[in-house]
């Protein structure tokens, strides 16, 4: 005798019924789904929850707080919900001087915001001769020029995407250069990759092409003799050359090394 629970198991029904019910079900899932999907944007365009205030924290040397908002404010859209966090820290990093920012939501109403401002270390000429700034990660950017305070920032120039290794190459030479009681000024990497210094007391390196450590040992190497050579005549030098593959080639101040033209011969 088959009992009544066993004949109302589902798994005793037909085939065609078990179907029905399967579908049935799953519709009502993805109709629930839908449902909620539909609830989520409505609540997030919904003009409840909007953003009351903004909290700054990190770097704010350079702008106000109410210079920051009044340059953001007006890019942002969207509830706490509905804000798009990437457009938002995008906004932020137009501002000049913010090299970057990371927003987050704070419940119930307002967003946080940490910002990193750019250190400017050095000067950056442009292929086209505009003047930029670098910061201490070797990147261009670009603020006004006025806000500088550190007047002896060095000048770098060079081809495209190059800055970093130009900064690099100066914190490298500057060392080097101070034995000498110098200081690299300008520093310039030409498009086929010659190296060029000129030292605030306007003499001239031109240290040629190479690698970073070749270039590095020239110019380790000049430093080390050339105290020898200016001591001997009393004369700075006002340009050296070190593309020579055995030694260098100084030009003195106040040392020619060319004698004194003779007179053009009279025609008979």
């Amino acid at each position: 005798m088959v009992s009544r629970a066993a004949a109302a198991s589902p798994t005793t029904w037909p085939l065609d019924i078990r179907l029905m019910n399967g579908v049935s079900a799953l519709v009502f899932v993805l109709s629930a789904l839908i449902l909620l999907a539909a609830a989520v944007a409505w609540l997030v365009r919904a003009p409840w929850f909007p953003i009351r205030g903004i909290t700054l924290e990190g770097d704010m040397a350079r702008n106000s707080v109410a210079t920051i908002r009044a340059v953001v404010m007006p890019k942002l859209s969207g509830n706490f919900f509905a804000i798009d966090l990437k457009s938002a820290r995008g906004a932020f990093e137009t501002v000049p001087w913010v090299r970057t920012a990371v927003v987050r939501r704070v419940w119930p109403d307002r967003i946080a915001v940490r910002l990193e401002e750019h250190r400017a270390v050095a000067y950056w000429e442009t292929e086209t001769g505009d003047e930029q700034l670098v910061n201490a990660f070797g990147e261009v950017f670009l603020a006004n020029l006025g806000d500088v305070e550190d007047e002896l920032l060095p000048q770098l120039s060079g081809p495209r995407g190059s800055a970093a290794q130009v900064l690099q190459m100066w914190r490298e030479l500057e060392p080097l250069v101070k034995r000498l009681d110098l200081s690299v000024q300008r520093l310039a990497l030409s498009g086929r990759g010659s190296w060029r210094a000129e030292l605030d007391n306007a003499a001239v390196i031109e240290m040629g092409r190479g690698t970073d450590a070749q270039v590095l040992d020239r110019t380790r190497r000049f430093i080390r003799t050339v105290p020898q050579v200016t001591g001997q005549f009393r004369n700075r030098f006002v340009y050296a050359d070190l593309r020579h593959p055995d030694g260098y080639a100084l030009r003195l101040q106040g040392v020619s090394t060319t004698g004194p033209v003779p007179p053009a011969r009279k025609s008979p």
